[in-house]
């Protein structure tokens, strides 16, 4: 049996996935083109997240769909909170089967606001042509 690619979505993961999806009903008047399946979208973007090839060049031989449909799909599944549960269900699941090792866990400083700010630089003088002086 060969071993499956990183970024094909097995049935027990996508069992966890799909659940999270927003829902889309078809207009019934001008319906417009049928929507791509979410599974082949979200292995898609796994395969362009674990190959870091740029969207547009997401090879259409692979039944993904467009570089541009899955970079949108990410998009509207961000916009939805998609990722952000996905994560907690997942966590609950580690947490549930006591795999979590916090041990080798860090923190990135990105992620914690500034609350009193830093100090501004000062004013960088522009390089750029200026206006020449009035000779009349």
């Amino acid at each position: 049996m060969a071993k499956p690619k990183p970024w094909e979505v097995g049935d027990e993961l996508w069992a966890v996935v799909e659940p999270l999806l927003p829902r889309h009903q078809r207009r019934v008047r001008h319906p417009g083109r049928k929507r791509l399946d979410d599974r082949l979208v979200l292995q898609g973007i796994l395969f362009v997240l674990h190959t870091g090839i740029s969207w547009e060049h997401l090879p259409q031989e692979l039944g993904y769909g467009s570089g541009m449909t899955c970079w949108r799909r990410l998009a509207e599944w961000q916009r939805a909170g998609v990722r952000q549960r996905l994560h907690e269900v997942l966590l609950d699941r580690l947490r549930a089967a006591d795999a979590l090792d916090f041990s080798r866990a860090a923190v990135d400083s990105s992620h914690v606001r500034a609350l009193k700010g830093g100090r501004r630089p000062a004013r960088v003088r522009s390089t750029g042509p200026g206006r020449a002086a009035s000779t009349t």
